[in-house]
């Protein structure tokens, strides 16, 4: 007769299958025979089961509300006392470095830099800017100018864009589409004076500046307030060609504009979400991608279907394929 496996050891924080499926039983259920359990110990030993105080054979699932609460409270003490730790290190070290003095000193222009905070990203910017004499290349994604963040940065960006301009040097902007008819995007280009162009696409990278092919600034985090510098010759120089790479495939927004045509009925808008239907995105991630808002994406969508007269999602794709909207060069 064999023996049975034993449980397999696993953190709190990563509960087993046969775990989540038993605790869900017994939520179902109201509790379990304390029999059922035995294989599955680690329902115990991460507070999902306890004993039942009317039974003694039984078992009652632990209320998943105060589970999740006892178990990120052990985790937010764990990572508590691992920073304590850390700073006992840092402060145990502290005197080494001193003594080893420059032998392990870090270089002052490393290839990567991290820069955390609003105010550090914009100072590290213009200190880059400061040195540029031959372009600048910039990726904006989605431009809020509305928050007094963005209207701060705005003021900032003119000041140091201009005096650029005038040293001789160029800049280069791609934004997505939904900014080519911005009021402030397009009154910031009428400002500045110089070899200044933009160009629009559907969709862009994230946000990056490329100052004279030498330093480069690439977001770290989604809120916008960190920030890597990169200083590495091969990755600011991709970075570059990448950049180039969208702008031969952009369209004029400034000086020139170009307008781009319809296609049957077919608005070049509505062909970049047909594009992003036919792949199988949500309207969510549409509207992320080509910084719309999901009310306008639906709308776009409503009105895509009437154009090829789909009657649901499903022939919606069919009729995308059908139609010849999204071949190449159409």
């Amino acid at each position: 007769m064999s023996t049975p496996a034993a449980h397999p050891e696993h953190s709190p924080e990563d509960p087993c299958r046969e775990g989540i499926e038993l605790y869900a039983r017994a939520l179902r259920e109201g509790g379990i025979d304390s029999r059922d359990a035995a294989p599955v110990p680690c329902l115990l030993g991460t507070g999902l089961l306890r004993p039942d105080a009317r039974d003694a054979a039984r078992l009652e699932p632990v209320p998943p509300a105060l589970a999740l609460h006892r178990m990120l409270r052990a985790t937010t003490d764990r990572v508590a006392h691992e920073r304590w730790r850390e700073q006992r290190l840092a402060e145990a070290f502290a005197p080494l470095m001193r003594t080893a003095g420059g032998a392990t000193a870090v270089p002052e222009n490393p290839a990567i830099r991290v820069v955390s905070g609003t105010g550090p990203i914009n100072e590290a910017i213009t200190e880059a800017m400061t040195g540029v004499v031959r372009e600048l290349l910039c990726v904006q994604p989605n431009v809020h100018y509305s928050d007094s963040r963005g209207a701060a940065a705005q003021v900032v960006a003119m000041d140091r864009d201009q005096a650029l301009l005038e040293r001789g040097a160029r800049i280069r902007t791609l934004y997505q589409h939904t900014q080519r008819h911005m009021p402030l995007v397009l009154a910031r280009y009428e400002q500045l004076r110089g070899d200044v162009e933009a160009r629009s696409l559907d969709e862009v990278t994230d946000r990056l500046i490329v100052a004279d092919r030498d330093v480069a600034f690439i977001p770290a985090g989604g809120d916008g307030t960190v920030a890597l510098e990169v200083r590495h010759p091969a990755l600011v120089e991709f970075l570059a060609s990448t950049f180039y790479r969208l702008w031969w495939q952009a369209t004029p927004m400034y000086p020139q504009t170009v307008h781009r045509p319809s296609l049957n009925g077919v608005s070049p808008r509505q062909r970049a979400i047909a594009g992003l239907l036919v792949e199988g995105h949500t309207d969510a991630v549409i509207a992320d991608r080509l910084g719309m808002n999901i009310r306008t994406v639906r709308v776009h969508i409503a009105k895509l279907a009437a154009t090829l007269g789909s009657e649901s999602r499903a022939q919606l794709g069919y009729l995308i394929g059908r139609s010849g909207i999204l071949d190449r060069g159409a």
